[in-house]
């Protein structure tokens, strides 16, 4: 069990735009809690809004941060962070505070304990949302983003929009390195401590939503779309090139239809068509999507190694498939369908990870 003084090495960060009282109600609990060195970020908050930073700067305990105009929670995160890095070699690390008060002082403490437990890994505080109190679109938001993390990213977090995350001081310049200004760096931090193979912890903490979560600055669409970019973009994309794969596809299986077996007629159609779409899909994947910088030598041949794979197995499973089923031209392009939405998942993987590593 840690004492309160054991808080005195750990740096509280506290972003914050626009805030009312609560900002030092959060305040006043971390300094009763012990901690004694608190950096706030007014990232760019307008005059009306200047009185919570004036009375949270008499503490002691407290240096205030300013942004002349609004740089986003992620960059004012990294001004923090460059801050910590700077002026406080000794801490054993940061814990990221919400200015809402929706993070109480004790799930912050024990946070905050655990990482100093642990050491070398990332503590995130993640809440329930089954309950019912939980706003919808934030149980909507949270569970979905988790899903989706789940199956393309293979990252298994129950709460990945928490800002609640404590962190050691020696990751700290890797996070300063993530890319994002505003509510997506938050994602792109998690998929940063993924790449470098660094450990996440959770503990499970209140789940608290005042008035409906309505001091939250975070746009469901705009920020949402920044969150899921790269998901995004390459759904964009193997659904431009699954146009093209699956018109040739069609229409090389009406046209074969009766003149050659099940086996030959799928299998001119599956590589023909895959022949054609994949040209555009390594176009788009590596400068749109995953923006790599690897060779196009190297990149080209992982992808058609992952591409002639992945075209196998798609024609073998929708062979198996219709065979099963004794399946007529049209069952065939279903079946297919259902086959390649699955390799999909596992192709995304691959090419993030290998092919535009």
């Amino acid at each position: 069990m840690l004492l309160q003084g054991e808080f005195m090495n750990v740096t509280v960060v506290l972003p914050s735009l626009n805030p009312d009282e609560k900002l030092n109600k959060v305040v006043d609990g971390l300094i009763g809690a012990g901690f004694t060195d608190i950096v706030i970020v007014n990232d760019g908050s307008d005059e009306a809004h200047m009185g919570p930073f004036r009375h949270a700067a008499e503490h002691k305990e407290v240096t205030l941060l300013t942004h002349e105009v609004n740089k986003g929670k992620g960059r004012a995160l990294k001004t923090a962070f460059d801050y910590v890095i700077e002026n406080r070699p000794d801490s054993a690390g940061v814990i990221t505070v919400d200015g809402d008060n929706q993070h109480t002082v004790k799930d912050i403490t024990a946070c905050a304990g655990r990482m100093l437990e642990l050491k070398n890994k990332v503590v995130l505080g993640c809440r329930d949302f089954g309950g019912k109190s939980v706003p919808w679109k934030s149980k909507v938001g949270n569970i979905g983003t988790s899903l989706v993390f789940r199956l393309f990213c293979r990252l298994k977090i129950s709460d990945t929009q928490t800002g609640l995350r404590a962190i050691p001081l020696e990751y700290l310049p890797l996070m300063c390195e993530v890319e994002g200004e505003r509510f997506e760096y938050e994602t792109q931090m998690l998929f940063a401590l993924k790449r470098n193979n660094i450990g996440i912890e959770e503990v499970k903490i209140e789940t608290v939503y005042i008035e409906e979560n309505a001091s939250t600055h975070f746009n469901p669409i705009k920020d949402s779309l920044k969150i899921y970019g790269i998901i995004f973009k390459f759904i964009i994309s193997s659904g431009a090139s699954s146009l093209i794969d699956y018109g040739i596809y069609s229409l090389l299986v009406f046209l074969l239809a009766g003149r050659l077996d099940r086996s030959l007629r799928l299998f001119i159609a599956t590589f023909g068509a895959r022949a054609v779409s994949s040209v555009c899909n390594y176009t788009m994947n590596k400068k749109a999507v995953f923006k790599s910088a690897a060779s196009v030598k190297k990149s080209l041949l992982k992808y058609y190694m992952l591409c002639i794979v992945q075209t196998a197995a798609s024609y073998g499973l929708v062979y198996l498939l219709s065979t099963l089923c004794s399946a007529g031209s049209f069952l065939e392009i279903l079946l297919k369908l259902a086959v390649d939405i699955t390799l999909f998942i596992i192709s995304f993987q691959i090419q993030r990870r290998w092919v535009f590593k």
